[in-house]
């Protein structure tokens, strides 16, 4: 997941922002791990349009770390390779959305190459940094990933993709503009939407304190990571946000490390 700008909602300066989030501690921990029944969204350090570059390539590092290891791609590709095959001979067009440093979306089109797959990968983020790292990376794997600068709370998607999704995004969010989203989603998606995101559960919270610690020396990440759990969505939370957008009909199942995948698929 790339940046996010709060616009009002911006905790302010870069000062600010370092002192209400960036100096949490375990006692902070522990309070939220014991308020999880109900949603707390706050704004996390990435999302901050004051992060620095250098400090925003390191998190988004770290994050590709996290997301290798609680296998975010490999979610997502049983979904993607059935949905490809269905329709051969012509590629299955898929846009990331908030794609980050492109790690999932280029490593999807890697395994996509390395199965004979006929599957064209694209990714869009609105922040410059991101997208940086991940026209880099693809360039570096060898994969024709095409990303471009969007913002999802403020323009319409292209209508010109077979499937829309997206991984750990929808729980930066409040409500009002994760429906937004889901439905800009769905009128882009000429046949399918896939959501990959956090559930909020004690045992997410815990594996995100100290899985964060393990896998990175970011202390974005580090303040981060619990952040995204208080703020993530339950399950029967996401398919009531689905309801609300009209995504009638779709599917959640779990996966480990306490992750969900919706798909919707268009009738």
């Amino acid at each position: 997941m790339g940046l996010l700008v709060f616009g009002d909602r911006s905790l302010g300066t870069a000062f600010q922002v370092r002192h209400n989030l960036g100096m949490s501690t375990w006692t902070d921990q522990l309070t939220a791990f014991r308020s999880l029944a109900r949603r707390r969204r706050q704004p996390e350090l990435m999302d901050q349009p004051e992060i620095e570059a250098a400090t925003h390539a390191h998190a988004l590092s770290g994050l590709a770390r996290v997301n290798w290891f609680s296998r975010s791609a490999a979610i997502f590709w049983p979904a993607l390779r059935r949905l490809a095959r269905e329709q051969q001979p012509r590629p299955l067009r898929v846009l990331d959305i908030a794609c980050g440093g492109g790690d999932v979306t280029v490593s999807l089109a890697k395994r996509a190459r390395r199965a004979g797959v006929a599957i064209q990968m694209a990714g869009c983020d609105m922040s410059g940094t991101a997208l940086e790292i991940a026209r880099r990376r693809a360039a570096e794997a060898g994969d024709a990933v095409e990303f471009f600068r969007h913002d999802v709370l403020q323009e319409p998607l292209p209508a010109r993709f077979d499937v829309v999704m997206c991984s750990l995004f929808l729980h930066h969010l409040d409500e009002a503009d994760a429906v937004a989203v889901l439905r800009s989603m769905v009128a882009s998606a000429g046949r399918a939407v896939l959501i990959n995101d956090l559930i909020r559960s004690r045992s997410g919270y815990l594996l995100a304190c100290f899985g964060a610690r393990l896998l990175t020396r970011s202390h974005v990440v580090h303040v981060d990571g619990p952040l995204s759990v208080a703020g993530a969505f339950t399950p029967s939370e996401v398919l009531q946000l689905c309801e609300q957008a009209g995504l009638t009909g779709s599917t959640l199942t779990r996966h480990w490390p306490q992750r969900f995948l919706l798909t919707w698929r268009k009738p």
